[in-house]
């Protein structure tokens, strides 16, 4: 089984982002209310942890998030990954802002999967974490090691960060709303969380 892992920059950026969403003292709240450590309200702390301890946190707080906002994490947890997609780009080594900038002066039918590809490598911390693959039409984003079901059982797809980032690329790369849907998850049991992502005309 793959150990979660997760860049821990990421992580500080995903807690910075998730206190830009909820707003300090909320998330101070929901932190005291699911007994996590007061120290999480300083996402500086996280850049040196190691792959998997960073991936493990990501699962415990987004759980965490999960649990206090019940329905209405979705739409949070969403939002979250929408924002998250600006920080990752911004923190991405010269070369990859290179490759974003050229993608998004391709043909539109070209940028979908080289964006998506981009994001795969941004977010792995090893080849093939993520892998991308074509069904028909439509894509198909595969994350095989998936932090976010670290520890995590449910029967419903939980990724819904994943699902932000993969929303908002396309959108940053093309102008265009995709819809995409996780149609695979490993809470519930599955071999990676796979989202298809629906191209439209």
């Amino acid at each position: 089984m793959s150990e979660p892992g997760l860049s821990g920059r990421i992580l500080q950026r995903f807690v910075e982002t998730a206190a830009v969403e909820l707003g300090t003292d909320q998330l101070t709240t929901m932190l005291a209310l699911s007994k996590l450590s007061g120290e999480w309200e300083r996402p500086e702390r996280f850049r040196d942890l190691d792959a998997q301890s960073a991936g493990e946190t990501y699962a415990s707080l987004q759980a965490a998030m999960r649990s206090y906002y019940g329905r209405g994490a979705r739409g949070v947890l969403l939002r979250v990954g929408q924002r998250l997609w600006h920080h990752l780009l911004e923190d991405a080594a010269l070369t990859s802002k290179a490759q974003a900038a050229v993608i998004r002066r391709l043909p539109l039918a070209a940028r979908r999967k080289q964006i998506l590809e981009l994001l795969g490598r941004l977010l792995s911390t090893k080849a093939g974490d993520v892998t991308i693959h074509t069904l028909d039409l439509d894509l198909l984003l595969a994350d095989h090691t998936s932090p976010t079901t670290h520890g995590q059982t449910d029967k419903l797809p939980i990724c819904f960060v994943t699902r932000g980032l993969i929303q908002e690329c396309l959108y940053w790369a093309t102008d265009q709303r995709h819809d995409v849907e996780e149609t695979s998850c490993k809470a519930r049991g599955e071999n990676a969380c796979e989202f298809k992502i629906t191209l439209g005309n």
